[in-house]
């Protein structure tokens, strides 16, 4: 007898005398429910950790930029379940207010606006805030989450390669715009959107407007160390104001960001299994936002809801000094 036969037996003994075709199906649940044990924990590592604690901000004020989709509606979706009073601030307004009316009618929380905001517009970024501190008198919680990613080289209309603009440029003028409101709420909280690409990212200080040469991941990469510079910069700047800076990698998820990219937006599709969705995208920013343990912790990069540390090139003091001084050059800032 081999031991094909005696394991059958030995099996079929065990379960009382099942017939051999018995055993076979009994083996081929087994596999096929650890095969699904194993999915499921590969599906619960791409998704990452969820934020979990239970505590509300009802009445806080909360603004979110390009929240129309992706990470930024799931983001507010939770924040909006959580009580939060929360401005949309969108470049597209029609989009912006379907997904409002989404939110509002999931949440049953009425106390949601929809913003115009395109940050490739410095004027825009400026009426928002404009309009913003004319109706609140505070801010408690700022999410900078709008982004673009990897497209071909194109200026804003005052003069910037858009990528730069749109995930450093707006961000960086309206986060200062609103530095007084963000004070007045304190203990209150600035979050950034950044990536992992920002360890592949370089400031080039002398094509920081990519006008001597031009490659769409490299101009994305810079952008997002940008992200990171300034953070680090701001948090300093901000110490001892009850305003804390943190920022994060989202992870690969599956979102609107890709489109600009037929590379991407292809690649995306064909590795979907793998990306992160837009809930458990959100989930740092969410926790960066929420949990009350945070309330002094400032100047951090996060990923997985858990603080990372940088690479050099983003603890360089030098370069987020001349980042800052530059950038308040590019947008009109007198400081």
């Amino acid at each position: 007898m081999n031991f094909a036969e005696i394991l059958n037996q030995s099996v079929c003994h065990y379960l009382g005398n099942f017939t051999s075709m018995g055993c076979l199906t009994f083996l081929l649940t087994c596999g096929s429910l650890i095969a699904a044990l194993v999915l499921y924990a590969l599906w619960k590592y791409k998704e990452g950790p969820s934020y979990c604690k239970t505590n509300r901000i009802d009445g806080k004020i909360v603004i979110i930029t390009g929240c129309n989709t992706g990470i930024g509606k799931e983001t507010a979706l939770e924040l909006a379940r959580r009580g939060a009073r929360i401005y949309m601030a969108c470049r597209d307004y029609n989009r912006c207010e379907k997904a409002r009316q989404d939110i509002i009618y999931e949440t049953g929380n009425s106390k949601i606006f929809n913003r115009r905001l395109d940050l490739s517009s410095l004027q825009s970024v400026r009426e928002f805030a404009e309009q913003f501190k004319k109706e609140e008198e505070r801010l408690d919680i700022l999410i900078n989450n709008a982004g673009i990613m990897a497209t071909p080289r194109k200026l804003t209309v005052d003069g910037y390669e858009q990528q730069f603009a749109v995930n450093h440029l707006g961000h960086f003028l309206l986060t200062n715009l609103l530095l007084d409101h963000l004070k007045a709420a304190a203990p209150s909280r600035i979050i950034v959107v950044s990536s992992w690409m920002y360890a592949l990212g370089r400031i080039q200080t002398e094509d920081l407007n990519s006008e001597k040469s031009y490659n769409d991941f490299r101009a994305y990469a810079q952008s997002k160390l940008a992200n990171v510079l300034f953070t680090q910069k701001i948090a300093k700047i901000l110490k001892g104001s009850g305003v804390t800076v943190n920022c994060l990698h989202p992870g690969s998820v599956q979102t609107e960001l890709f489109r600009n990219n037929r590379f991407l937006a292809i690649s995306s599709q064909l590795t979907k299994l793998a990306l992160r969705s837009p809930r458990g995208g959100a989930q740092t920013s969410i926790y960066l936002a929420l949990d009350p343990d945070l309330v002094e912790q400032t100047g951090g990069y996060y990923d997985r809801m858990t603080l990372q540390k940088l690479v050099a090139k983003a603890c360089d003091n030098e370069m987020a000094d001349w980042l800052w001084q530059k950038s308040a050059k590019m947008v009109g800032l007198q400081k």
